[in-house]
């Protein structure tokens, strides 16, 4: 029998258990995949602490994870555009994707190019959808200064170079062991903490356009303080400064589609784009997984292997 992450009810890590399942079939439309690489989320993390249980409710026993890359084991009546065997990027909107075996929408569903690691694949759909939007929405012009907090995380590592490919000049807020990164990546990184609002002033040699923030904890605030235009402020956490001050929140809602998860994986078999692979573990020890995500001090992405 297969093995898929569950919790049945709300709570910390010790809620977290892999456990043998029924093996799902693919009804019409549907397509059976064989994970190899899922990525894993803060996102998911607060749905399973409860955090979100008004706005996007659990259903017990709840599985989790939306992104996904594996081989297409099975596929149902009517799918056309993807066989068995088939190497695929994609994602599921039934919180099951950390599993050994998932089903999933057929248009939910790109192919892996052949020169981007399962790892990458598999990290792919939240984070780059989210990062994709949150660029979108500040409008970046060739020669504006944006700033990026949380720039080395799961999604600003993605949203700096998705602002460079635009033409952007980048700030970068993280610890000093990723300012190399930032660097290597085309990005002016600056430290966060006491005094980054002087620092960001004097890296960016006039003024900033626009801010994105990736991390939460008072950096829209901090985007006013800077001059940023209320249009040109986009928080994927802070949802609270956004109602206050009006700011945009937008994110893998906004570009969740296999049209801008293919143009990802051009970018990234392009060479065009790099998603950092923090550290990857089994399924077996998901609760080890989420412990670091939530230390919320990794490069990139965290990754399941089934």
């Amino acid at each position: 029998m297969p093995r898929a992450v569950r919790f049945d009810k709300y709570g910390g890590l010790e809620v977290l258990q892999v456990v043998e399942v029924d093996r799902p079939i693919p009804g019409r439309g549907k397509v059976l995949v064989r994970v190899k690489a899922a990525g894993i989320n803060p996102g998911e993390a607060s749905i399973r602490k409860g955090l979100f249980a008004e706005r996007w409710p659990a259903t017990f026993p709840s599985g989790q994870g939306s992104d996904l890359a594996g081989i297409v084991e099975e596929v149902g009546p009517g799918v056309t555009n993807v066989g068995v065997g088939d190497e695929v990027i994609g994602f599921t909107e039934n919180r099951s994707s950390q599993a050994e075996l998932v089903v999933v929408e057929s248009g939910n569903l790109v192919p892996r190019p052949g020169n981007v690691s399962w790892e990458q694949a598999g990290a792919l759909f939240v984070a780059g959808t989210t990062a994709y939007a949150a660029v979108r929405s500040v409008a970046l012009n060739a020669g504006d200064t944006v700033v990026v907090s949380g720039a080395a995380g799961g999604v600003g590592s993605i949203a700096v170079q998705l602002a460079r490919d635009a033409g952007a000049k980048v700030i970068g807020l993280a610890g000093e062991a990723n300012h190399q990164w930032l660097s290597e990546h085309g990005v002016i990184p600056v430290t966060y903490g006491d005094g980054v609002e002087d620092r960001i002033r004097a890296a960016c040699g006039g003024k900033v356009d626009a801010l994105i923030d990736t991390f939460g904890g008072g950096y829209v605030e901090l985007a006013l303080k800077l001059g940023v235009a209320k249009s040109r402020i986009d928080t994927i956490i802070d949802f609270a400064a956004a109602a206050k001050y009006g700011v945009k929140t937008e994110g893998n809602h906004e570009a969740a589609n296999a049209e801008v998860l293919a143009q990802l994986a051009g970018l990234l078999s392009a060479g065009r784009l790099e998603i950092p692979i923090a550290k990857v573990f089994p399924l077996a020890d998901v609760r080890e997984a989420y412990r670091e995500l939530e230390q919320r001090h990794t490069r990139g992405k965290i990754v399941l292997e089934p």
